[in-house]
């Protein structure tokens, strides 16, 4: 009696055990078989993908192009930080938010650089006075030339803002700002004349340079000649130089 209870306690148990074993390795399929499903393209693929945002000079195509360069994953393994990477690196993006929505969409936002001047002849500034590399002939305004050192991108485009505020509510546009290793300001204006400003007082000379000038017209259409450059490095006044006008043909 005893032999054949310690034989049903031994089936029992050895029964128990594979049946124990048979459950984990059934889960541990299970979890293979589900992770496959969810990391497989052809079973969760990202099929729709909307591309949103002011868009004026990155086509939506040039975007689905960006993210599609490389496999993009499953709905479930897609990095998005990485589709984010890819579209950031087209030239006239500034920022991207990028979002799974379920069951198979990504949802793309595209921020652009909005350019207000050309920095050093061969770049572009956007509105926050980041410098960026992109096609010049895109852009269709007229931009203003800005030249400075590379460390000093903020300070040009805050002089320039100052002075051509100034400017412009008198009725001059400033074409160029040019701000030297010593932070020197010079300017080119519309009408192609150049004024020296110097290091400090910058306004204040501007202020002079807007008072003198109805004196400086009178003289230019009395003797013929052409505004150059005036220099308003002085305490008081300016020095002027002249070019000879252009004859009418």
């Amino acid at each position: 009696m005893m032999v054949a209870e310690q034989r049903l306690r031994s089936v029992n148990f050895w029964s128990g055990v594979a049946v124990l074993f048979l459950t984990i390795v059934g889960v541990l399929v299970g979890i293979y078989q589900l992770n496959q499903v969810l990391t497989d393209e052809r079973q969760v693929p990202l099929a729709k993908l909307s591309v949103q945002g002011e868009l004026q000079y990155t086509s939506s195509e040039a975007v689905r192009q960006a993210l599609t360069t490389e496999p993009m994953g499953s709905f479930f393994t897609a990095n998005v930080n990485e589709l984010r990477r890819r579209v950031e690196q087209l030239p006239w993006v500034q920022k991207v938010s990028i979002r799974k929505v379920w069951p198979n969409k990504l949802s793309v936002y595209v921020t652009e650089h909005q350019p207000v001047a050309i920095w050093n002849g061969d770049r572009l500034i956007n509105q926050h006075s980041q410098v960026f590399r992109a096609n010049l002939e895109q852009v269709d305004a007229v931009l203003p030339q800005l030249f400075g050192p590379e460390d000093a991108v903020g300070e040009t485009w805050s002089e320039f803002s100052r002075v051509q505020q100034m400017l412009e509510v008198n009725g001059f546009q400033v074409r160029a700002l040019r701000l030297t290793e010593r932070f020197a300001v010079n300017i080119v204006l519309e009408k192609g004349i150049e004024i020296k400003l110097g290091r400090e007082a910058t306004l204040e000379r501007i202020k002079r340079f807007i008072d003198l000038f109805p004196v400086i017209q009178e003289h230019e259409k009395s003797k013929n000649n052409e505004i150059d450059t005036v220099d308003l490095r002085y305490d008081t006044g300016a020095a002027v130089a002249w070019r000879k006008a252009k004859s009418e043909s």
